[in-house]
């Protein structure tokens, strides 16, 4: 028996309005016309004027199939996997026609062979995408996400239970809050991670969680907010914000002496949207616990799932503070 489930993942057509997603359909038909253009023509010296032939006749249609498939991807992406693939290469067979109809004069071949070169293109296309997506498929990054997820280090569960504890008798109703912090963390941290969710239920989630370290650490955890400008409708992974808040902590702030001053900012620029979190960094010394970068290189796996190349995540020292940052695209909720 398998020790973590493995839950099937419904497979969805590619997002066209990711950048990393429309640059590789360029990329693939157009190294397909320059492999086909290298066996068709057997005259090396004219290997490029052939090629410039043929991409005369087959980006109009690329381009604006593509274009059209940027305005109609959160439309097309209700569709189910092959019933989706099959308007994808409808799109696609409706521009080769058009284009072969204004320039068939140009077009050594007749129309069922443009019809079939396109489809056969298409279908090549959306082939890799689909190896693409599997290479970096949910269903092997779950097992990555619930070991994480697994991970919450027990210190953090047994101080809090103990500060529970020393709460009971003179503030009962806060100690209450906080196990219902404690229940609602656990009960996310439990949940199928494989979805994006809401930005303002991420930030809620967070503000529970330091609210727990607040009452383990008392005065030595000093949070600041900067909120104002966050898009609480954005979508994003799940589990994204509260392992960087945890490390913050575990290795800014615990093995302190001080005041640690946490800072987590968010705002939206544009059609992007920034994460930024810092928590005091010193020098470490021989002994001291070591940074774990566990957590970063699982977010930076999912953050490609969801968003392939138009994710960004960053980390690095600045004087005496240790900051990491995410950039997303802004997604509202469909």
């Amino acid at each position: 028996m398998p020790s973590i489930r493995q839950n099937p993942f419904p497979e969805s057509l590619p997002d066209f309005r990711n950048l990393g997603v429309t640059a590789r359909a360029l990329i693939g038909v157009n190294l397909l016309a320059l492999v086909a253009t290298l066996f068709s023509e057997p005259d090396w010296s004219n290997t490029l004027g052939a090629y410039v032939i043929k991409a005369a006749l087959f980006e109009p249609p690329l381009v604006a199939s593509l274009a059209l498939l940027y305005a109609v991807a959160p439309w097309l992406l209700r569709f189910p996997y092959w019933s989706g693939c099959a308007l994808v290469i409808a799109v696609v067979l409706v521009f080769s026609v058009a284009t072969h109809l204004v320039l068939g004069e140009f077009a050594p071949a007749g129309l069922l062979r443009t019809l079939v070169l396109a489809a056969s293109t298409a279908a090549t296309v959306l082939a890799y995408l689909r190896l693409h997506t599997k290479a970096y498929s949910p269903a092997l990054a779950e097992a990555r996400l619930q070991a994480l997820q697994a991970r919450i280090r027990p210190h953090f569960l047994f101080n809090s239970l103990n500060a529970v504890l020393a709460l009971i008798r003179h503030d009962p109703r806060r100690a209450e809050r906080t196990l219902e912090d404690l229940a609602d963390l656990f009960r996310a941290l439990m949940s199928d991670g494989r979805n994006l969710v809401r930005l303002a239920d991420e930030i809620s989630l967070i503000e529970r969680y330091a609210a727990i370290e607040q009452l383990r650490l008392g005065e030595r955890l000093r949070m600041s907010w900067d909120l104002d400008n966050a898009p609480m409708d954005a979508m994003l992974p799940a589990l994204v914000l509260q392992p960087l808040l945890e490390n913050a902590i575990y290795h800014g702030v615990e093995p302190g002496t001080g005041v640690g001053d946490v800072l987590v900012r968010i705002e939206r620029r544009g059609n992007r949207v920034l994460v930024r979190i810092e928590n005091p960094w010193c020098e470490p010394v021989s002994g001291a616990r070591a940074g774990n970068h566990m957590a970063l290189d699982n977010i930076r796996e999912r953050l490609m799932l969801f968003f392939d190349d138009e994710a960004r995540l960053e980390s690095g020292v600045e004087g005496a503070r240790y900051r990491v940052e995410i950039e997303i695209p802004y997604r509202g909720r469909a």
